[in-house]
């Protein structure tokens, strides 16, 4: 697999993994904030759960789940009950950083374990924003990718752990062949699938 993506684009790459690997200097609001994003957006469109997160901010903590409900149903967001439900239950293990301290593997699995409404794919999503280089994101785009370079057979319907660790696997594999992180593999692999570099 080759992948061949303009310079500007790399630049904006390399922007982004820096803006994530700099979020162990944010605050804890800041880390509960990426949280509430990653819930926002499973199952649903990464731009209005960017929009939700950015508009309310510290409210994220505040605001009551009823009036979340109606403000993530008003943005025209799915599922507004269970992730404003799961959004308010996530409040009591804030501050997050403290309880983080493992390596990769093991804070995803506390946050599979412990955060509602977080599985390995959101899991491996927030620890990527918030700083960590070598999970897999294994979205649809990137599902659809390994596909299309025979080096999955086919689109898993349903992905338990075991078959998440086990293509996950082949992700990491392909980066380091492509001399690169999976963080940065997974970026471009979106920029080439949507034509945004999007976190």
């Amino acid at each position: 697999m080759k992948i061949n993506i303009p310079n500007k684009v790399n630049q904006l790459i390399d922007t982004k993994l820096k803006e994530f690997q700099s979020f162990s200097n944010k605050t804890d609001k800041g880390w509960f904030q990426e949280l509430c994003f990653c819930i926002l957006a499973a199952n649903s469109k990464q731009k209005t759960a960017q929009q939700i997160q950015e508009s309310l901010k510290d409210r994220l903590l505040t605001i009551n789940q009823s009036a979340l409900a109606l403000y993530i149903k008003n943005s025209k967001h799915r599922f507004h009950n269970n992730k404003a439900k799961y959004i308010i239950e996530a409040r009591k293990h804030h501050p997050l950083k403290e309880k983080l301290t493992g390596n990769e593997s093991e804070n995803r699995n506390w946050l599979v374990n412990n955060i509602k409404g977080i599985g390995m794919k959101e899991a491996s999503h927030f620890l990527r924003n918030t700083g960590s280089q070598n999970l897999a994101i294994l979205d649809r785009h990137i599902l659809r990718t390994l596909e299309e370079n025979n080096i999955i057979s086919e689109m898993p319907k349903l992905l338990s752990q075991k078959q998440y660790l086990i293509i996950e696997q082949k992700f990491q594999d392909l980066a380091k062949q492509l001399n690169m992180s999976p963080a940065r593999l997974d970026l471009m692999v979106w920029y080439l699938k949507t034509g945004k570099v999007a976190k």
